[in-house]
Order: structure tokens, then C-alpha cells, then sequence
């Protein structure tokens, strides 16, 4: 009895260590020749469609550098705020990198690397309507795209009699500010801030901070192997300057200190 009990112990022991072995995806992405990376396309200037209808922008070409150290082939996949976690989960991408906005309720369901950069989230208006503060908000329809940390923080914020609306990514988001739908939009001041140049005659700018957030690089908890790995190519091109030169080319800023994870 005791016998058999040693030996089924060590064959579930086996067979735990050859599924946690399994789990990690580095080694199957090496094999395989090519990394799966989950951007949303529409959330300038961190995912765009050049003029060649390609994927471009801050967090594509940090993709591009990951895959180049990897050694493997990139594959963008257009991601919304809302699916990203999704498309993890179902093993549809490896990992996401789409201002992944780090809180620890996402935490309960992916694991972050240490952030690469940092976004502020703001109100943002044309100029002729008059915000200043969360108490102005009352009356008003305010576009966010669901899903994202700008939800959340324009829900905290908001007081009674606010209207918020959501939309189903920052394009739907942006286009109804454009076009008078909402009064304002809630979203990352660098992503909203690029709307001012396609529409000078509107007037745009940010009303006021919600919050400082860091994103980062996001992946399925049951892999540290991977997780060790992007944490190493963020830290060594974030000291070598790559990344620094990625954000100050597409965001127009300095990248900001970066608090390890």
C-alpha cells in the first residue's frame, strides 16, 4: 500500500513538472520561429497603420526590437482594449504589448513585466467647453473606450449625472469626440493629444489629470520563463537608450523614470 502510494505520488510529481514545463511558451516560441504580440492599431501614436497600411507606432516597433533579440519572426495582432486579456487567456497571442496599463486587478489575470513607459489619463474637450475639474463633468457625455484603465478612472471620478459612454476602442472613442456625439473623452493624453493636428479647427485640448499610469509588456501567468525574458530586454534596451529613442520619436517627450516591478 505504502509502495503504491510512493509511486502515484511520483508520477503525479512527474506529471506536474512535465505540464509546468509545457506551460513556460519561450521555448515553443523559439521553435516555432515567430512571436505572437497583441497591439491595438488604433491607439495612436502607440498603434497605428502607416501609409503603406502596415502596423506602426511606438508599441510595434518595440515589438519589432523584441522579436529581433528573440531571433524570430513578428506577427501583430489588432487587439481592442477590451480583448487583450481575452486573447491571452485562449492562447491567441504570446504576449501584449498595447499601453497595458499595470493595476492589480489586471494582475489577478496576467503577468506584467516591469514597465517601458508611461501614460497620463485626462479629460480631454474642445476648448470651448468648460471643464476644469471632475465636478464639471455633471451634464456632460463623456466617450471612453471600454476596458481600458480610462474607463476605470473616469468611473472613480465622475460624479452623479455624468453620462458616461463607451465605445468599443479609441478610434469609435475619438471619432464620436470628433464629430460632437460626446462632449469629452476620457484616454491617455498622449493617444488624445493626437487628434489635434487632424482636427485644428476643434480646438482640443486636456482638461485635466486622472492619473499617472505605467505599462507594460503582459503575459499568461503560468510562464516566468517568458516573463524573465522580456523583463531582460526591457531593462537592457531601456539602459542602452532604445527604448528611450522609441518613445521620443513617436510620443515626442523624454521616456520618464520607470519604477521597477
Amino acid at each position: 500500500m505504502r509502495r503504491s502510494i510512493i509511486a502515484a505520488s511520483l508520477l503525479m510529481a512527474t506529471a506536474l513538472g512535465i505540464c509546468s514545463a509545457k506551460a513556460d511558451s519561450l521555448d515553443d516560441i523559439v521553435k516555432r520561429g515567430k512571436i505572437r504580440v497583441a497591439i491595438d492599431i488604433t491607439a495612436a501614436p502607440f498603434g497605428i497603420q502607416n501609409e503603406k497600411m502596415q502596423p506602426d507606432g511606438a508599441d510595434v516597433e518595440t515589438a519589432k526590437l523584441l522579436a529581433k533579440d528573440l531571433g524570430v519572426e513578428l506577427e501583430v495582432v489588432p487587439v481592442t482594449s477590451s480583448n487583450r486579456i481575452p486573447y491571452l487567456q485562449t492562447n491567441r497571442v504570446d504576449i501584449t504589448m498595447s499601453t497595458f496599463s499595470v493595476t492589480p486587478e489586471r494582475a489577478k489575470a496576467v503577468a506584467f513585466s516591469t514597465p517601458y513607459g508611461a501614460i497620463n489619463a485626462v479629460i480631454f474637450a474642445p476648448k470651448a467647453v468648460a471643464i476644469a475639474e471632475p465636478k464639471d463633468l455633471v451634464g456632460k457625455k463623456v466617450g471612453v473606450a471600454r476596458g481600458t484603465t480610462n474607463e476605470t478612472d473616469l468611473v472613480n471620478a465622475a460624479p452623479p449625472g455624468t453620462q458616461i459612454i463607451r465605445f468599443d476602442d479609441e478610434a469609435s472613442a475619438m471619432a464620436a469626440l470628433a464629430t460632437g456625439q460626446v462632449d469629452a473623452y476620457s484616454s491617455s493624453e498622449i493617444i488624445a493629444r493626437s487628434m489635434i493636428p487632424r482636427y485644428p479647427d476643434k480646438n482640443f485640448e486636456s482638461k485635466f489629470l486622472l492619473r499617472r499610469s505605467y505599462y507594460s509588456a503582459a503575459m499568461r501567468r503560468s510562464e516566468p520563463e517568458l516573463r524573465q525574458w522580456v523583463n531582460t530586454f526591457i531593462w537592457f534596451h531601456i539602459n542602452n537608450g532604445d527604448l528611450g529613442q522609441i518613445y521620443k520619436k513617436w510620443v515626442g517627450v523624454d521616456l520618464p523614470s520607470l519604477p521597477p516591478l
